[in-house]
């Protein structure tokens, strides 16, 4: 590559350059450059999945038919406007106009309310350890690891901050986050760490409530138990989805684990007992975490093409704004119906590359390896 440098006319690619051609020269739009990027980012099967079905255009051509209906739409709209009055136009082809567009709203509506599966198939369904003080989560985290990642001590309060760690589960991508034990503390570091476990539980979007084995045998558990238990650890706001792990069962007796399980199976939350020491349980519970994080993200073989960026997101939702405010304005005033649907054309293109500006392409670029 020194060498090279000193030919004349020769320089190394900047990141991204070879695609960035071939967006500018129409092989590529912006949503299949985006796939191309996931895809050389992929850590699991599943995002590899969904990344290549984009840049194989499978976002594009959804884009691509819902942009032709809407000029299809405008076309009909420009029509009564220009040659109502000369060619006897009725009225009546603003009303498929309308339909048309109520029709490309709720078909847009849909694919907004994904629950967010592509976006979160994408970054990494987000998974937050959290419990008291000493119940076993650094250890349950090391365990899910296969490594040292967080550090162990019998001291309570040793985990002060959070950890993360993103694992592969059954081919799909889970932030795992160690943190900080839930109790009543006057050491301020310790209180920001439980502050911070408390961010983490509530933006979660799944929550491992580990709990003591031995802790549970002794308390009475009622249907509002997690609800009940979530609020004894100080947690106003925690993940919609959860899942209690019952660690330490190596602890108990044969008669206890017994117990224990049969007050379990009584809860509305699934459980699952575990061991860290002997990692017995682990693989039972990667199994229930992998079943919850498909349910999270889908199966990107068998959907249908799903939201991935929120850039997309915004457009969409704008393009969906302007589509309403047609259906309400083109009955009194078609001039002005018409320009909404002009920009829900915008933002569409926006999505694809066919509207953009230098600002989209370097954000987009500029996380390219070199010369890809």
């Amino acid at each position: 590559l020194g060498a090279l440098s000193h030919i004349e006319d020769v320089r190394q690619a900047e990141p991204g350059e070879f695609t960035k051609r071939a967006f500018l020269n129409g092989k590529m739009d912006l949503a299949e450059v985006e796939g191309l990027a996931d895809l050389l980012r992929a850590e699991t099967e599943a995002q590899r999945i969904q990344a290549l079905a984009q840049m194989e255009g499978s976002l594009s051509k959804l884009y691509m038919q819902w942009t032709h209906d809407l000029k299809m739409c405008l076309a009909n709209v420009e029509a009564f406007i220009d040659f109502s009055e000369d060619q006897g136009i009725e009225e009546a082809i603003l009303d498929s106009a309308a339909a048309q567009a109520e029709k490309l709203a709720t078909e847009i509506q849909a694919h907004l309310s994904d629950g967010r599966r592509g976006e979160r198939l994408r970054g990494g369904v987000k998974v937050a350890i959290i419990g008291r003080t000493n119940v076993g989560k650094s250890s349950l985290f090391n365990a899910l690891c296969q490594r040292d990642a967080a550090i162990v001590s019998p001291i309570a309060g040793t985990t002060r901050d959070v950890v993360e760690s993103m694992l592969d589960i059954g081919g799909y991508p889970a932030v795992f986050s160690d943190t900080a034990g839930l109790r009543n503390s006057d050491d301020p570091v310790e209180q920001e760490g439980i502050s911070r476990a408390q961010r983490w539980a509530a933006g979660a979007d799944l929550a491992l409530i580990v709990v003591d084995s031995k802790e549970f045998l002794h308390l009475q558990p009622t249907t509002d138990f997690t609800e009940d238990y979530l609020k004894q650890l100080g947690l106003m706001s925690c993940a919609p989805l959860r899942l209690i792990v019952f660690n330490k069962r190596d602890l108990l007796s044969a008669d206890e684990q017994v117990a224990v399980e049969k007050k379990a199976k009584r809860l509305p939350v699934e459980s699952c007992f575990t061991s860290c020491t002997t990692l017995q349980g682990i693989a039972d519970l990667v199994k229930i975490l992998s079943a919850r994080l498909e349910a999270l993200c889908g199966k990107p073989a068998e959907c249908s093409p799903l939201l991935t960026q929120e850039r997309h997101r915004r457009n969409l939702e704008q393009c969906l704004k302007h589509l309403k405010l047609f259906s309400t304005e083109v009955q009194n005033d078609s001039v002005i119906g018409a320009e909404h649907l002009r920009i829900a054309i915008t933002h569409i293109g926006k999505i694809t590359g066919r509207v953009f500006t230098e600002e989209i392409l370097d954000v987009i670029f500029r996380d390219f390896c070199i010369g890809k």
